[in-house]
């Protein structure tokens, strides 16, 4: 475990150094296909922010409601970002930033769809690196392993389900990338949601959460609702003119 890199007298925390990695990640995506699209590739150094500032104050506002977290001390701490806040502070982040520069729709979506995979990859790999506690149940299987230094340490051998995590959306950002553009608007970013969604939906049964309807978690069962959106809307646009984009004029 490396939570923490010691370069002279200056410490630079691991998790927070692939949260920027994963947003300078997504940002090269993000550019790539605006210039793909013929729009300013410069709107991605701007939707990251927008994304990313989003992304901090709505994972911080999840926790604390989750966690009735009220008391000054730990609303101030740097402690404490849940994922599906960032998601949806990062997603109303992004759509103000879109409402202003007259880009929104559904490419805005489908633009996002790489991008929010291969963030989460990397983002992974900070979890990993710091034994942030995101790691499995106990397990004694050939590729179990301990987090004795991590921040939230262990001594028992666990799932590293980050690693798992990493490989799966990373595996995911991949194959988004190669469908963009052959879908009509929208139906990528449908396709996004139940891919995570059902990633996250399985690694949560060999995950640390408590459960809180039907033997399944609060992230199983937002997974479920993102899976359902996802076919939901695949089934709608497949019966109102077919899935695939348009051919190009000759």
């Amino acid at each position: 475990m490396y939570p923490d890199l010691n370069i002279g007298p200056v410490t630079l925390h691991t998790f927070g150094l692939m949260f920027a990695l994963a947003f300078l990640a997504a940002g090269a995506v993000v550019g790539r296909r605006l210039k793909e699209l013929g729009k300013p590739v410069d709107w991605a150094y701007e939707i990251i922010f927008a994304g990313m500032l989003g992304g901090i104050v709505g994972s911080r506002v999840y926790y604390i409601l989750q966690n009735n977290a009220y008391s000054s001390n730990e609303i101030l701490s740097g402690s404490g970002l849940v994922w599906y806040g960032g998601a949806i502070g990062g997603t109303l982040g992004v759509l103000a930033w879109a409402w202003y520069r007259g880009f929104l729709g559904l490419t805005l979506l489908d633009l996002c769809a790489p991008a929010l995979a291969l963030g989460y990859a990397i983002g992974r790999i900070g979890c990993q690196l710091s034994g942030d506690g995101d790691y499995g149940k106990n397990w004694d299987g050939p590729w179990a392993m301990a987090y004795p230094d991590g921040t939230v340490p262990t001594e028992h051998t666990v799932h590293p389900t980050p690693i798992y995590e990493t490989l799966a959306m990373g595996i995911g950002a991949l194959i988004l990338w190669n469908l963009r553009g052959r879908f009509r608007a929208g139906v990528l970013f449908a396709v996004y949601l139940m891919y995570a969604g059902t990633e996250r939906l399985l690694v949560e049964f060999i995950r640390r959460n408590d459960h809180v309807l039907a033997g399944l978690t609060a992230a199983q069962l937002e997974s479920l609702a993102m899976m359902v959106a996802g076919a939901v809307w695949v089934a709608v646009a497949a019966r109102r003119g077919g899935l695939r984009a348009a051919p190009a004029p000759a």
